[in-house]
């Protein structure tokens, strides 16, 4: 298939590019990068790679990883029981240092590794360097119709309450490109973790990014039928949390994209981080893939 591209074919690919680029130009686009993205061989690299492009046309990427599948091998390995309530992992004391261990330890120095590999200038870090991230315990009330509130609670998760955006922006300024592994601090250095989604977008509301990407293991958001729901209004999204069309760990993607969008972000979207250069086919095509969430 490639032998029939011609080098014409190339040059319109490209031109047709333009315009995106132009729009991008010197804006910050803040992704989550987590999913199958970040264990396929194939596509980490093309991820970097992706990166690395927006980078050389003049955008400003911040990358916010998750990692969910290593942390639940790691787990096992020790014989740590983890469960999940609402999409949020119960986290323990000893589930907490596991957590971190392997998102800031490992996980982070992977992704920073992979871009510099490629040629980039990453920089890793994590919710406690520079008070990145300002966390508080989460507390999880669960509404029912006609039973009393049932409160869970879910040990060391937490919510972000403040972002050092002046730490992002001065790498961004020195051409670094931030990657921000999810853990926070509270004023009284007690350590959180806080999901991805959910950092990714405060991270993106603080520095008012011009989108906000979410790589997944699905298409996008989808509806009863399991077929792709290709653009919700804010309302909407609300809407699809209350009637049950979002379930499990779509919810606290959907509230993160809400919340970003509440605060200055011109759109957000979640898109399938298994198709082969994502981020490029969302940013630089008319039709882009996946869900887009806007005012």
């Amino acid at each position: 298939m490639n032998a029939c591209i011609t080098p014409q074919d190339k040059a319109r690919l490209i031109m047709e590019a333009l315009p995106f680029i132009r729009q991008f130009h010197g804006k910050t686009i803040v992704i989550k990068y987590g999913g199958h993205a970040m264990v396929d061989e194939t596509l980490k690299r093309q991820f970097a790679q992706n990166v690395l492009l927006l980078k050389y046309v003049g955008i400003n990427p911040v990358i916010v990883h998750g990692g969910g599948p290593q942390i639940k091998d790691m787990l096992a390995k020790l014989n740590i029981q983890s469960e999940y309530r609402q999409g949020l992992r119960v986290t323990d004391d000893a589930t907490m240092d596991v957590v971190e261990m392997v998102l800031v330890g490992k996980v982070n120095k992977q992704i920073v590794g992979l871009i510099n590999q490629h040629g980039g200038r990453a920089v890793g870090l994590s919710g406690k360097d520079g008070l990145l991230l300002g966390a508080r315990k989460l507390e999880m009330v669960l509404e029912h119709k006609d039973a009393p509130p049932e409160i869970i609670d879910l040990g060391n998760v937490g919510e972000v309450m403040s972002v050092n955006n002046a730490l992002i922006r001065s790498l961004l300024a020195e051409n670094f490109i931030p990657v921000i592994a999810p853990v926070g601090v509270d004023e009284h250095g007690q350590t959180y973790n806080i999901n991805a989604d959910s950092v990714a977008g405060a991270v993106a509301a603080s520095l008012k990014a011009k989108r906000l990407l979410l790589l997944t293991d699905v298409a996008g958001v989808l509806d009863r039928d399991k077929r792709l729901i290709p653009s919700f209004t804010r309302l909407e999204a609300v809407e699809a949390i209350d009637n049950g069309t979002v379930t499990g760990g779509m919810i606290p993607k959907l509230k993160c994209c809400l919340e970003a969008v509440e605060h200055g972000v011109e759109k957000v979207q979640i898109i399938d981080g298994r198709v082969e250069n994502s981020i490029l086919l969302e940013l630089f095509t008319d039709s882009g893939i996946g869900t887009e969430i806007v005012i």
